[in-house]
């Protein structure tokens, strides 16, 4: 199966609610892509978006340490990703962490995440 089937497979499973599917597909995705070392464009898609579904497929999962994890290597590839920033405020939120959450909800905001303003 080639990357791009691979993310659209995954993006298949998230639309479908099979977030533990979809996650384990992206896993799969991202760790050969490490393999190869090759961060290249799959016909529209790049690493970071893979890397963003995978943190929604975590969070929408109730992996919460896993979504935070994901988000935070979002925006740390991708700073002024605003989804991951509202990812990782709702994600925060979630684990009963008010104070990150509003630190990375006020960042969200100012990178004009959708629902923010």
């Amino acid at each position: 199966m080639t990357r791009y089937e691979q993310f659209h497979r995954a993006g298949r499973q998230f639309e479908l609610k099979d977030y533990y599917g979809a996650a384990r597909t992206l896993e799969t995705l991202l760790m050969d892509v490490a393999a190869d070392d090759d961060c290249g464009d799959w016909v529209g898609h790049s690493l970071t978006d893979a890397r963003l579904l995978l943190a929604r497929a975590y969070y929408h999962s109730a992996q919460l340490g896993r979504a935070e994890s994901a988000a935070r290597a979002v925006l740390a590839e991708s700073p002024t990703e605003a989804y991951a920033a509202l990812l990782l405020s709702r994600t925060l939120e979630r684990a009963a962490r008010p104070d990150e959450a509003r630190q990375a909800l006020r960042l969200a905001t100012a990178l004009g995440a959708p629902g923010t303003a």
